[in-house]
C-alpha cells in the first residue's frame, strides 16, 4: 500500500515517467476494439424491419456509425424514410465547443433537418415530434455521470413517453465500464451534468442505462418510455474498449477517455483542464500553481474556441503518458490531483466555482478538500451509496459483469 501511495505522488509532481508504474499492478481485462465486437447500429437486421415503412428520427452525432459510414447515410440507403436528427452537445459533426449553444441546421450532405438538443432547446418537443413514429437513438457514451449524453437520453426517453413514440436504442460498449468509484448523485445537485442517484463512474452501457432510467421511474411522472434495446454482441463489462470515433472535441484519445471520470473534477475549480491544446483532458494546470514545472500556454482552435487562461502560461502537470499506460489499471477516481492542487493554490477562497458541487453530485466533496481529508477517509464515505446503486444496476445488466 505504501509503495502505491508514493507511485501516486510521484504521478502528481512529475518526477518521472519512470515511476508511474510502480505499484500499479496490471488488470486482466481484455482490450477489444470495433473489429471483436458488434455494436447494436451494427445489428441491422434487428431493426431495419421495425423502421420500414415509418417515420423516423435520429438522435445522432459522429459517433453514430456502422464502420465508417454514418449511421443516418446507412438508414438512407436502406430506404428508411427519415424526417429528422436530433444532436446533442457539441453538434452533430461533434465540433462545437463544450457548453456552446449549436443552433438548429440543415446537414449539406443529406438535406435534413438537424435539431439540437442542447442550451434552452434540451428535449424533443411534441412539435418536433408530431411527424415522427419511431425515434433511434446511436451516440457513444464514455459512462461519466457529468458526461452530457445521458441527460440527452433522459430527456429523449421523457420525449417518446409523454408522445407515445417508439425508442429504438442502438447500444455500445462503455469504455469506462469495468469499474464503479465516486459519490453518488443527490437530489439538491441534480442538474444537466447529473440527474440521476448514480456514482461518477457508474459501469453501464447507455442501453443498460436506459432501462435503469425506465425501471426505476425516473422520468417526469414515472411514465415509462416504450424503449426496445439493440445490444452488442461479443461484450463484457470485463472488457476494455478502444474507441474507434473520439465522442467529443476534447476527447482525442483514450489516455483523455480514462482520465475524464477525474480531471472532469477539476471543470467546477479554477484549474484548466488543458482545453486550447493538443492534450485535453491529460493535463492540468493554472498560472499561479506552486510546486509546478510543466508549462503549457492555451489558445483558441476547434473545440475550445474560448479556452480558460487564453494566451497566458500554466504550470502544472502532465498526465498523458500516465493516462495511456496506466490509468485503467488503477480502476479509481484518483484524487491526488485534485488534493494536491488545491493545497498548492494560493488563493484557495476561488479555487472551486458554482459548478464543482454539480459535478461532485454534493457538497460534502469540496468540504472534505478543503478540511484536508485524507484519499482514504474519501473513498470510505462514498462505500455506502455504492453498494446501495450496485443493486439497483444488477437489475438492468445485458452483459456479463465484472464482479
Amino acid at each position: 500500500m505504501r509503495i502505491y501511495k508514493i507511485c501516486l505522488f510521484l504521478a502528481l509532481i512529475q518526477l518521472s515517467t519512470k515511476n508511474y508504474s510502480q505499484g500499479i499492478i496490471s488488470i486482466d481485462n481484455k482490450t477489444k476494439t470495433s473489429k471483436d465486437l458488434t455494436v447494436g447500429a451494427e445489428r441491422t437486421s434487428e431493426y431495419l424491419p421495425l423502421l420500414k415503412g415509418k417515420r423516423v428520427a435520429v438522435v445522432a452525432n459522429q459517433t453514430s456509425t456502422i464502420k465508417k459510414t454514418n449511421l443516418i447515410d446507412t438508414l438512407l440507403t436502406s430506404g428508411i424514410e427519415i424526417k429528422k436528427v436530433f444532436c446533442p452537445e457539441h453538434g452533430f459533426r461533434g465540433t462545437v465547443d463544450a457548453g456552446e449553444n449549436v443552433s438548429n441546421e440543415t446537414d449539406e450532405k443529406t438535406g435534413l433537418r438537424i435539431i439540437t438538443l442542447y442550451g434552452k432547446n434540451k428535449k424533443p418537443s411534441a412539435t418536433d415530434l408530431k411527424d415522427v413514429d419511431v425515434v433511434v437513438f446511436d451516440i457513444q457514451d464514455v459512462g461519466v455521470r457529468f458526461y452530457t449524453y445521458i441527460s440527452t437520453l433522459h430527456y429523449v426517453m421523457e420525449a417518446c413517453a409523454e408522445n407515445k413514440k417508439q425508442l429504438i436504442l442502438l447500444d455500445r460498449p462503455n469504455p469506462n465500464g469495468y469499474y464503479i468509484d465516486g459519490p453518488v448523485m443527490e437530489d439538491a445537485y441534480k442538474s444537466f451534468l447529473g440527474m440521476h442517484s448514480v456514482p461518477i463512474i457508474y459501469a453501464m452501457t447507455i442501453g443498460e442505462y436506459a432501462q435503469m432510467i425506465n425501471g426505476e421511474g425516473w422520468l417526469k411522472g414515472k411514465i415509462k418510455c416504450n424503449l426496445k434495446v439493440i445490444s452488442i454482441l461479443g461484450y463484457s463489462h470485463k472488457d476494455l474498449y478502444q474507441l474507434p470515433v473520439k465522442p467529443s472535441p476534447n476527447l482525442p484519445n483514450m489516455a483523455s477517455v480514462y482520465l475524464y471520470p477525474t480531471l472532469g473534477l477539476f471543470e467546477g475549480t479554477v484549474m484548466s483542464v488543458g482545453r486550447g491544446t493538443d492534450l485535453p483532458f491529460q493535463i492540468i494546470g493554472h498560472p499561479a500553481l506552486q510546486k509546478a514545472v510543466y508549462t503549457f500556454t492555451p489558445k483558441p482552435m476547434l473545440g475550445a474556441m474560448e479556452p480558460k487562461y487564453n494566451g497566458k502560461v500554466c504550470k502544472g502537470y502532465n498526465l498523458a503518458d500516465f493516462g495511456k499506460e496506466y490509468m485503467k489499471d488503477a480502476k479509481k477516481l484518483y484524487l491526488y490531483w485534485i488534493l494536491g492542487t488545491y493545497k498548492n493554490t494560493p488563493d484557495k477562497t476561488t479555487y472551486f466555482d458554482d459548478n464543482f458541487n454539480y459535478h461532485a453530485g454534493n457538497a460534502t466533496l469540496k468540504q472534505q478538500i478543503i478540511d484536508g481529508k485524507s484519499e482514504e477517509e474519501i473513498r470510505e464515505s462514498w462505500q455506502d451509496g455504492i453498494k446501495k446503486f450496485k443493486l439497483v444496476r444488477k437489475k438492468y445488466l445485458l452483459y456479463k459483469d465484472f464482479e
